[in-house]
């Protein structure tokens, strides 16, 4: 699921919890208050409740947004890490194969067996330099 994904849903649920909890207050209040009420007024303070209830869920997430945001950083950058050395380990793994297959690079009967492994080595390479140059500009 994407980051923006479960944090939408979050929110969601922390709205839809926020205003049941304001609705069921500001109903216990007004039961204690007034036994028989109109239904229109029923409207108009769960609108109010719900209104609080979602300003209350905006700070909350502010709140959390905030601590967090370092860690979204630190977080970022050891992926990028972690996946410098993913792609550096296909690296490793081809490099005996373009060491055996060497001296058939121009002409011999691994040539292409060579230029395939020259190919795919360099495409990890530059996905593993890449990978570590983005983390070290973060």
């Amino acid at each position: 699921m994407k980051p923006h994904t479960i944090g939408r849903a979050l929110g969601i649920g922390l709205r839809v919890a926020g205003r049941i909890a304001g609705q069921r207050a500001a109903a216990g209040v007004s039961a204690a208050s007034q036994p028989a009420r109109p239904a229109a007024g029923t409207a108009a303070q769960s609108r109010a409740a719900g209104q609080a209830a979602g300003q209350a869920t905006r700070g909350v997430a502010r709140g959390v947004g905030g601590f967090l945001r370092p860690f979204r950083r630190i977080g970022g950058i050891l992926w990028l890490e972690v996946t410098g050395v993913f792609f550096l380990l296909f690296v490793l793994v081809f490099a005996p194969t373009l060491w055996r297959t060497r001296a058939s690079y121009a002409h011999g009967p691994d040539h292409r067996t060579f230029l395939v492994t020259a190919a795919v080595m360099a495409v990890f390479l530059y996905l593993s330099v890449s990978s570590f140059w983005r983390a070290r500009r973060r």
